[in-house]
């Protein structure tokens, strides 16, 4: 916890002083009822010591003195609080090693179902886009929040040589910011995805070609600080290493130059899948540490996934935290909202007790 204006905790320094006070009232309460003849209306006045609701009243006023002291110096906690993020992109694999058979049934049916049900974890309200990458990166479905167009185009993906990790952030970027050119290689595309795929795309302006975005005068990105971008992220997933296109580290640094936080999730098991491809043989394992530095540079987060269980539950955790934001909060409202009640619940048990405020 950290307070804005800590100078204000001196404040406190009084609640000795109160302390004081209410002893010496004690005191004086004592020295005055001695003056009585009536031993009887001593006691009455003096009261029993050990009658600890004499003094309950006063303990949780003090308290709540106490509280309200410290809601003046205006105290914050990092809270995890409803994010306004209106975009999800799902940058997704689907090299040939995907059919690797380690994770059973194997590595693309196991990331499909998992997507689906982080998919169906999101509420309902955040669009979702799906980028595929192989050897080109393509924008698969737009932004929508269409949960059936979305899981039709999962289950469209096809497996094909190559691994574009660069190409599927910068692809992933074309959909976020539509207005802005990104140096993508030849043959990647926001609308040639379904002439690969078989299916036409939704029209809509997040589904131009870059070739069209081109067209239009570019301006100069300036940088803004990584993660700074509430409105969309992109959850990576790749169970390869880069083989073709732009290179994932400066095309991670284009995302941390626009704000954009990457969750990167490396598929497979420790000791990968040997995997025929076209005639020969290849062992595929995940670049965990391109991952881990595209993650870091875009102040997102990067997790290793072993397993089908594994990938589960990393969506699950990805669920909130795409959804949700850890911010530096004020809370200087609750701890005023707490006082206020101790203030009534010793003025109540005060009435109640004694039968006035005291």
């Amino acid at each position: 916890m950290t307070f804005i204006w800590a100078d204000a905790l001196w404040l406190l320094l009084l609640l000795p002083l109160l302390v004081a006070a209410y002893l010496w009232l004690l005191r004086r309460r004592k020295l005055i009822s001695v003056r009585y003849a009536n031993m009887a209306l001593v006691k009455q006045a003096i009261g029993s010591g050990l009658n600890w609701r004499r003094h309950l009243p006063p303990a949780l006023l003090l308290i709540a003195i106490a509280l309200l002291l410290v809601a003046v110096a205006r105290p914050a906690a990092i809270l995890t609080l409803p994010s306004n993020r209106a975009v999800v992109i799902l940058a997704m694999d689907v090299s040939g090693s995907m059919r690797a058979q380690d994770i059973a049934p194997n590595r693309i049916v196991a990331a499909q179902t998992a997507a689906k049900q982080f998919i169906a974890d999101l509420p309902g309200d955040v669009e979702i886009g799906i980028v595929a990458f192989a050897s080109t990166a393509l924008l698969v479905q737009v932004p929508t929040i269409d949960r059936s167009a979305l899981n039709d185009a999962i289950d469209r993906f096809q497996l094909r040589r190559g691994t574009a990790i660069g190409d599927g952030i910068l692809i992933s970027l074309a959909t976020i910011f539509p207005e802005d050119r990104f140096d993508v290689s030849p043959g990647s595309s926001t609308n040639a995805a379904m002439d690969q795929l078989g299916t036409p795309m939704n029209s809509g302006p997040a589904s131009r070609s870059l070739d069209d975005q081109t067209q239009s005068p570019r301006t100069e990105h300036v940088p803004v600080p990584p993660g700074s971008y509430s409105n969309a992220v992109i959850v990576l997933l790749t169970d390869g290493a880069t083989t073709t296109g732009r290179d994932p580290i400066q095309s991670g640094q284009v995302a941390a130059d626009y704000g954009v936080k990457i969750y990167t999730v490396g598929f497979g098991s420790p000791d990968g899948s040997v995997v025929d491809m076209g005639g020969f043989s290849m062992r595929a394992l995940p670049d965990l540490d391109t991952l881990k530095k595209i993650a870091g540079m875009t102040n997102g987060e990067f997790f290793d996934a072993q397993s089908a269980d594994d990938l589960t539950k990393v969506y699950k955790t990805l669920s909130t935290k795409v959804t949700g934001e850890r911010k530096l909060t004020e809370i200087s409202f609750i701890l005023a909202g707490i006082g206020a009640i101790l203030t009534l619940a010793a003025s109540g048990l005060s009435m109640l007790w004694f039968g006035r405020v005291a």
